[in-house]
C-alpha cells in the first residue's frame, strides 16, 4: 500500500497543525514500563516514568505528541477532524515521523513519542502507516524510548498483533460510554470494532508475559499495557453509567488507565448539546477521583453511586461524599481499624494508610503522629479517634460535617478562568509560561 503526504507545505507547518489537531486525546500516559538502553541504540525507558510537564488543564506535554494525519474518512460529530469540517489538511510520512522524534530527543525536547491518527484510505491502510512509522524508529533509527501508538478500529488484526511489538503502550478510543451515544454522534463507528482489538490487545499482553516469565528474552507485547478514553459531557450518561462502564473496562479488558475527557464544543452541530460555562472540567475531575478510588481504594461503581443517586456532588470529592452517606461506619479508630477501613476514611491515602498500620505495631498513634504521617487532618478529624478520642469535639452528624468541609473550601486544581486549550509547543519555554511540573487534572490521587 503507498500513501503520499501532502507536499504543498513544509515540515514546520505540517508540525503546528497536526500537533494542534492531537491536543484533545489525552491519553498519554508514559509510565510503566522499564526498557534500559544498550549504550548502541537511542534512548531509554523507566517504569517510574518519563519526566513529566503538565499544562493548566492536565495535559501530558512530555511526549512528541501528533497526528500522523488529520485527513479521516469518518464524519463523528464531535471532532474537530471530521470529514466535513473546512480545517487545514496535512500528513506525516512514517519517515518524516521518525525524523522528528529523533531530531527533539536529540535536543532532549523529548522523551518519547505519542502517535495517533485520523483515518485515511481504511482502517488497514492507516494502521499499515503507523506499524511502518515504528518499524523504522525501532529498527532503521535505533530509537529505544517510550512510545504510545493508537490501535486504528476495524484494522486486521495482524497489523495489531506486528505494532504490539514495537510500541509500550496501545489504546482504542472507546469514544462515549454507550454504544448508544457512538450511534448518535459516531454513525461510522461501532461498539464491536473497539471492543475486538481491546480484546485481542489484552490477550496479547497476557500470553507475552507468560512467555517473558518463561524465557527473558522473549518480545514483549505492548509492556506497558494499554488504555482508554471516553468524552464526558456530549451525551447523556449519568456519571454512574460511566464509572461502570469504566469499572467493567477495568475488570474485563485489564486497563491500565480509563481518561476521561471534557466535552469541548468545537463543531456547530445541532446534535451537540451547548455546555453552559463551558466544558464540563469539574466534572471530569470529579470522575478521575472516582476512578482513582476504583484501581487504588477497593471501592465498587455501586458503592459510589447508583440509580437514585446518578451523579456525583461536584462540591464534594467522591470519597468525602461516600463517607457523609455511611456515617454509621464512623469515627474510626486508627489503633485498631484495618487498613481497607483505613482507606475509606477521608483524608487518608495509600501511603499513609500503610504507615499507619507499620507504626501503630511499635507505638500508639497520636494526632500529631498522624499529622507527620501526611494524614489530612483537616478533613480526616471528622471521621476518626484515636484512643476512642476525637481531635475535637464534633456531632457525626452529616449536615454539621458538610458545611465545616465545604468551609474548607477545597482547593480544585486549576482556576477555571485560567483553563485554555491551546496545544502547547515544544519551544515554549516552561519557566516563564504558565506550565507547572506534576500539576494537572486526572492524576492526582485522592486522600
Amino acid at each position: 500500500m503507498e500513501y503520499v503526504s501532502r507536499e504543498t507545505i513544509g515540515l514546520k507547518e505540517k508540525l503546528g497543525i497536526l500537533s494542534d489537531a492531537a491536543k484533545y486525546d489525552v491519553a498519554c500516559t508514559s509510565s510503566g514500563v522499564d526498557r534500559k538502553g544498550n549504550g548502541k541504540e537511542m534512548g531509554s525507558a523507566l517504569a517510574s516514568g518519563i519526566c513529566h510537564s503538565f499544562s493548566a488543564d492536565g495535559r501530558c506535554i512530555s511526549l512528541l505528541k501528533i497526528l500522523l494525519t488529520n485527513e479521516c474518512i469518518y464524519d463523528c460529530k464531535y471532532c474537530i477532524n471530521r470529514r466535513s469540517n473546512d480545517v487545514p489538511r496535512a500528513a506525516f510520512t512514517p519517515e518524516e515521523v521518525c525524523e522528528l522524534t529523533i531530531g527533539f530527543y536529540r535536543r532532549n525536547y523529548i522523551e518519547g513519542l505519542f502517535l495517533s491518527s485520523g483515518i485515511v484510505g481504511s482502517p488497514d491502510l492507516t494502521m499499515e502507516l503507523l506499524y511502518r512509522t515504528l518499524y523504522l524508529l525501532r529498527n532503521q533509527y535505533h530509537f529505544r524510548g517510550y512510545i504510545h501508538v493508537k490501535a486504528i478500529p476495524g484494522a486486521d488484526a495482524r497489523l495489531i498483533e506486528k505494532t504490539g511489538l514495537l510500541t509500550d503502550r496501545m489504546s482504542i478510543n472507546l469514544e462515549l460510554p454507550t454504544a448508544e451515544g457512538l450511534r448518535s454522534l459516531a454513525p461510522n463507528k461501532h461498539r464491536r470494532n473497539i471492543l475486538t482489538p481491546m480484546r485481542q490487545i489484552q490477550s496479547g499482553i497476557t500470553a507475552s508475559q507468560n512467555e517473558v516469565a518463561l524465557y527473558r528474552h522473549a518480545p514483549r507485547f505492548v509492556p506497558a499495557g494499554q488504555s482508554t478514553q471516553m468524552i464526558i459531557g456530549a451525551t447523556g450518561e449519568s456519571d454512574y453509567q460511566i464509572l461502570s462502564v469504566a469499572e467493567s473496562l477495568y475488570q474485563k479488558f485489564a486497563l491500565k488507565r480509563v481518561f476521561y475527557s471534557a466535552f469541548v464544543r468545537v463543531n456547530d452541530d445541532k446534535a451537540l448539546p451547548a455546555p453552559v460555562g463551558g466544558p464540563p472540567l469539574l466534572r471530569e475531575h470529579r470522575l478521575y477521583q472516582a476512578d482513582w478510588l476504583l484501581r487504588y481504594y477497593g471501592f465498587a461503581a455501586d458503592e459510589l453511586l447508583n440509580e437514585k443517586k446518578p451523579n456525583f456532588n461536584i462540591l464534594l470529592d467522591p470519597k468525602c461524599d461516600w463517607a457523609l452517606g455511611h456515617l454509621e461506619q464512623f469515627p474510626v479508630e486508627m489503633q485498631t481499624a484495618d487498613y481497607q477501613m483505613l482507606l475509606r476514611v477521608p483524608g487518608i491515602g495509600v501511603k499513609s494508610a500503610r504507615k499507619i498500620v507499620q507504626a501503630r505495631r511499635s507505638a500508639r498513634l497520636t494526632f500529631s503522629d498522624l499529622k507527620k504521617i501526611g494524614v489530612v487532618l483537616k478533613r480526616a478529624h471528622f471521621f476518626i479517634t484515636c484512643g476512642g478520642k476525637q481531635m475535637y469535639p464534633v456531632k457525626i452528624d452529616e449536615d454539621s460535617i458538610t458545611r465545616n468541609l465545604l468551609y474548607e473550601k477545597e482547593r480544585l486544581p486549576f482556576e477555571r478562568e485560567q483553563i485554555t486549550y491551546r496545544q502547547l509547543s515544544l519551544f515554549d519555554d516552561c519557566r516563564f509560561g504558565p506550565v507547572q511540573e506534576g500539576v494537572g487534572i486526572g492524576w492526582k490521587s485522592i486522600s
